[in-house]
């Protein structure tokens, strides 16, 4: 095993997992924080891929570029509601949510793709949903207003988006990382420039624009480097563990810089809904194959 390129990937999934912490410290919503990642992405990206010189021997193809368009707008949504969900509820549950992609990828594929899932996965799949529910609280299952209120919501669509984003990604083959990022960051620009309120970054403080520019340089640029750097040289096994890196940084900078204490149930949801999904990308139970780098590329979060 390439020992470099796991190092890479290890930093880049433990910097994915700060970027709870980052967005609530921003003090602008969910919408224009995402638009300046775009842009932050975009630049950086672009300059990146201009000097490796990817793009004189990038193989451009309609259908994908197309695909990557629709893929580009499913991965923006994800963005703004996950930012969303982190302005309702902690991270750790947030985060918790978000990683069911895995089993609504299960879920979609059986609905759209004709995929057979087998009793181990439907077991999973429920499992996973009372995990959902402990963490988040009975309490907040009883009524639509309470449900919305918790940010449950924001973060289950952004896990649909993810998931969606993966589904669509799929197939594309010939267009590289670089690329497929420069179109899916442009579409979010485009996107989002008519619903952004520019009045939000008034009275901004130096910290706050650390943050946001953290945010778009730090989390979606260097860290998209790192990983595409380093997932070409790595086993698939290997990669799908170091994923895992980004969740356990997210909860434990919750636990420990904002303080969150999970309660018994919530701790016993935790666990219910990661063993389930360890035990879908180990033990795959269907007929669909996702990469683990096109995952991980898709929810750069």
């Amino acid at each position: 095993m390439n020992i470099g390129a796991a190092i890479k990937l290890a930093i880049a999934m433990a910097i994915f997992g700060s970027i709870g912490f980052f967005t609530i410290n921003t003090g602008i919503p969910a919408v224009e924080l995402v638009f300046i990642r775009c842009i932050c992405a975009t630049l950086f990206l672009s300059i990146l891929w201009y000097f490796t010189g990817g793009h004189k021997t990038e193989q451009w193809n309609k259908r994908e570029v197309l695909q990557t368009c629709l893929c580009g707008i499913f991965l923006v949504l994800n963005w703004v509601f996950l930012f969303k969900a982190f302005n309702k509820m902690s991270i750790s549950i947030t985060i918790s949510i978000y990683n069911l992609a895995p089993i609504i990828v299960l879920i979609l594929g059986t609905i759209f793709l004709k995929e057979r899932m087998t009793v181990k996965a439907i077991l999973a799949t429920v499992v996973c949903f009372i995990g959902s529910i402990l963490i988040v609280g009975i309490d907040n299952f009883q009524s639509i207003n309470s449900l919305m209120n918790s940010g449950f919501v924001w973060a289950l669509l952004s896990a649909i988006c993810y998931a969606l984003t993966m589904l669509t990604s799929k197939t594309i083959h010939n267009l590289s990382a670089y690329s497929m990022t420069y179109i899916q960051t442009t579409v979010g620009i485009v996107m989002l420039l008519p619903l952004c309120d520019f009045t939000v970054f008034n009275g901004l403080t130096v910290s706050n624009w650390l943050y946001i520019l953290g945010t778009g340089i730090i989390h979606t640029g260097f860290v998209y480097y790192l990983f595409f750097d380093s997932i070409r040289n790595l086993p698939t096994m290997v990669v799908s563990v170091l994923t895992f890196v980004d969740p356990v940084v997210a909860i434990l900078l919750d636990v420990l810089v904002l303080s969150f204490i999970p309660s018994l149930l919530q701790t016993f949801g935790i666990i219910l809904i990661f063993g389930s999904i360890l035990y879908i990308i180990f033990k795959p139970t269907t007929t669909i194959e996702t990469n683990p780098s096109v995952e991980k590329q898709a929810s750069t979060s």
